[in-house]
């Protein structure tokens, strides 16, 4: 049987702004609009993009005993970061992870005061659920009565202060609560372009009629999936079962500076994560190969699943590409891998395409200058 799709409190929307709905983690979802992906993505990196992520799975963990540090001590033995100790109103990048140190998922979590908000990937939501509803001492109540939209572009908070006043206030990652007519918006300065921007939660029954309202805006236009990935690419930012998965560590997956201080050998909380022995090991002596940016000659972008050589005939694989694409505001084709992490900015080494090995050069993530709001 086909798969049932669902759609989110946008779908209208999307149709009527003339959408590509195409099937994405079992939900319907906009893949571009008419004005094309390429110009999606140049018009979020100069204006503001209006992305529906509600497919993304928002989930909230209470305090049984209504210490919040009793949640946050219980987070910490299923997420690889810092939950103790973030101050409220403040957001953070973590990691699921499993027995053997991959990566099961990955997430942002906020204190909002007497709980915290989780933000988990789509296709990992059921399983990431599961694993919380395992702790004890938490209640868990999985969001389904508000959808998620982000926000971005240097235009962005300019948008959106319009609005709310006060979201100009916010810094990068801070996570607030503000009203809009009557109406309980959930807001984190934060985003997956590399711009500045928003993530929005809003009561399903006010979705539509919020976004209509930043789409009235002559800077906003609505962006797709095809766009926001090629966004996330130029960033430097790994996708979920992609450029990490259960069989990638956060060390191999370029992902190590979201273990914090105090869960890392000798920190106050060292370990007690799953897979915290290898994960802590991997830190400390080092990995053979990790996440890498390339760029490829010419103007063909490399995909997921090309293999990488260290030189231009024979000689085993070396990696293989985890994202490609091309970058409409690198103008390029850009692509991370996991390679050996010995081989140097600069350095050179081949894609086979079409058995055909073409030169791609090393290069640091992200491809662009991140624009965040410190």
């Amino acid at each position: 049987m086909a798969e049932e799709l669902r759609r989110t409190g946008l779908y209208d929307l999307h149709v009527a702004q003339g959408a590509r709905m195409v099937p994405f983690a079992g939900w319907e979802m906009p893949v571009q609009y008419p004005m094309g992906v390429m110009a999606e993505h140049l018009h979020t990196r100069d204006k503001a993009g209006l992305f529906d992520v509600s497919h993304m799975g928002q989930v909230l963990v209470h305090p049984l005993d209504g210490d919040l540090d009793s949640a946050g001590a219980a987070l910490e033995t299923v997420i690889a970061a810092a939950v103790l100790g973030l101050p409220e109103g403040r957001q953070r990048y973590g990691l699921f992870t499993n027995e053997r140190g991959g990566i099961l998922d990955d997430l942002m979590f906020a204190n909002r005061g007497d709980h915290y908000l989780l933000v988990v990937n789509a296709a990992c939501a059921e399983q990431d659920i599961a694993i919380l509803q395992g702790l004890s001492g938490v209640k868990v109540t999985p969001v389904t009565d508000r959808g998620l939209i982000a926000l971005q572009g240097p235009k962005a908070a300019e948008v959106l202060a319009r609005l709310l006043p006060a979201a100009a206030e916010m810094r990068f990652m801070d996570s607030r609560s503000l009203d809009w007519n009557g109406v309980d918006l959930w807001l984190s300065r934060s985003g997956y372009t590399g711009e500045d921007g928003f993530e929005i939660s809003v009561p399903n029954d006010r979705l539509a009629a919020f976004a209509q309202a930043l789409l009235d805006h002559d800077e906003v236009a609505p962006i797709g999936l095809g766009a926001r990935d090629s966004l996330r690419l130029e960033a430097g930012m790994p996708l979920y079962g992609h450029d990490m998965t259960g069989d990638v560590t956060p060390a191999a997956a370029g992902l190590g500076w979201a273990i914090s201080k105090a869960r890392r050998a000798d920190g106050v909380r060292e370990g007690g994560f799953p897979g915290a022995a290898t994960v802590l090991a991997e830190l400390a002596d080092g990995v053979s190969h990790t996440r890498r940016g390339l760029r490829p000659e010419g103007r063909a972008p490399i995909r997921e699943g090309v293999q990488i050589f260290a030189e231009a005939e024979g000689g085993a694989p070396i990696g293989d590409v985890s994202s490609g694409s091309f970058g409409p505001s690198v103008g390029g084709p850009i692509a991370m891998a996991r390679i050996p992490v010995d081989l140097a900015d600069g350095a050179t080494v081949f894609a086979e395409l079409r058995g055909k090995r073409m030169p791609v050069t090393v290069t640091a993530l992200p491809f662009i200058t991140p624009s965040y709001k410190r």
